[in-house]
């Protein structure tokens, strides 16, 4: 009985430890497998996929050193009035119209003034004839005096009476040409070359002497127009200019056409306080009309050309957190960032004033999808 327990503990104890070791085999064979699938299932790694861009060398070239501003066309102004009163007769031109220096305008009712000048003449005439009376008798009495037949007081009153008719004949033509100037002012004759505008008063109706304008006319060629800068820029505006006369562009928003040229004309006396800007203002010919009294206009004032400056595209330039950034391509077809500093654009050119040296190939197109030290694939010919 004994023996028989022990026995069938013993194979108990044997199928226990095959069980075992079968299941330590199966496991191990499970990780081989398992082992070999992860070997044959395990992914290349990724391809660097080179990003497309437009690229540009950094060039050197003369570039011109200018200040823009926002200007106001304004014009020299004539406000047309009567010097006589009377009845306004009759406008010959056309409201809004160009009118030239000399040309007539208006017409006051003369009739009033053509009279008072006859009766000016009349006056004139009549005294003239006493005069000439007064002065013969005066002589006369001077003779008498003279042989002791009247007195010299008789002499005396005589001669004053005729000093007094010519006085009164010099009154009369000062008279005169007051009657005549009077007449003429009944014809009111442009100053001049302008557009006019609305007719205040109209025919018809009575004027008065420095009263409302009858009509303004305003001088369109040549014209100005007046603009601000920060007064920093008033040393070298006052420097440049002494050496001759500077361009000044006027540009009209949404006007497809070129641009008015013109001088700077004026530079005001005085910063303005309150602004810490100088006024200043430019003369134009204006001989398209282009330009009109009132019109807000964009200013391009050109003080001189700068050259051998560092010029790349306005659109390589990036704005980041850190400041204006360009990516530049190295010479493995990688992009790094460089951090860099422009003082103006003209024309779609940017003028760097540190950061680039001439001849580096920046990105001008694509910088949206670039990282830095990513491979680039560049799409344009930079000998074009």
């Amino acid at each position: 009985m004994h023996r028989h327990h022990t026995a069938l503990a013993r194979s108990k104890s044997k199928s226990v430890l095959g069980a075992e070791q079968g299941s330590l085999a199966a496991f191990f064979l499970i990780l081989l497998v398992a082992s070999g699938c992860t070997k044959q299932q395990a992914a290349p790694p990724p391809r660097v996929t080179a990003v497309p861009v437009v690229v540009a060398k950094v060039t050197q070239r003369a570039m011109p050193v200018q200040l823009t501003a926002i200007g106001n066309v304004g014009s020299y102004t004539v406000s047309v009035q009567a010097q006589v009163p009377g009845e306004l007769l009759e406008v010959h031109f056309k409201e809004g119209a160009f009118v030239h220096k000399g040309q007539l305008l208006l017409t006051i009712d003369p009739r009033p003034y053509e009279a008072a000048l006859a009766q000016v003449q009349a006056t004139l005439m009549r005294d003239k004839a006493v005069a000439a009376n007064s002065r013969a008798q005066a002589q006369r009495i001077s003779k008498l005096l003279a042989d002791g037949v009247v007195s010299p007081s008789d002499a005396e009153a005589s001669s004053s009476a005729a000093d007094a008719a010519e006085a009164t004949v010099a009154a009369d033509e000062a008279a005169l040409k007051t009657a005549q100037l009077n007449l003429e002012y009944c014809k009111i004759y442009s100053p001049i070359d302008g557009r006019t505008g609305s007719v205040v008063i109209k025919p018809g109706n009575l004027v008065k002497v420095a009263d409302v304008p009858i009509v303004i006319i305003r001088q369109v060629s040549p014209i100005h127009v007046d603009f601000t800068e920060p007064q920093e820029y008033l040393p070298d505006i006052k420097r440049y200019m002494a050496a001759g006369p500077l361009r000044v562009e006027a540009t009209v928003p949404d006007n497809s056409g070129p641009p008015e040229i013109g001088s700077l004309t004026f530079v005001d006396n005085t910063v303005d306080t309150t602004t810490g800007t100088i006024h200043l203002r430019a003369t134009f010919e204006n001989s398209r009309a282009v330009l009109w009294p009132g019109l807000y206009v964009n200013t391009l004032m050109t003080l001189a050309q700068q050259s051998n400056a560092t010029v790349i595209p306005s659109q390589a330039i990036t704005a980041g957190q850190q400041g204006s950034f360009v990516y530049v391509v190295q010479a493995d077809g990688t992009v790094a960032p460089r951090p860099v500093a422009s003082s103006r654009s003209v024309e779609g050119q940017a003028v760097i004033d540190k950061g680039l040296q001439v001849g580096e190939t920046v990105v001008t197109d694509g910088q949206v999808r670039l990282v830095p030290g990513a491979k680039v694939q560049i799409k344009n010919n930079l000998s074009d």
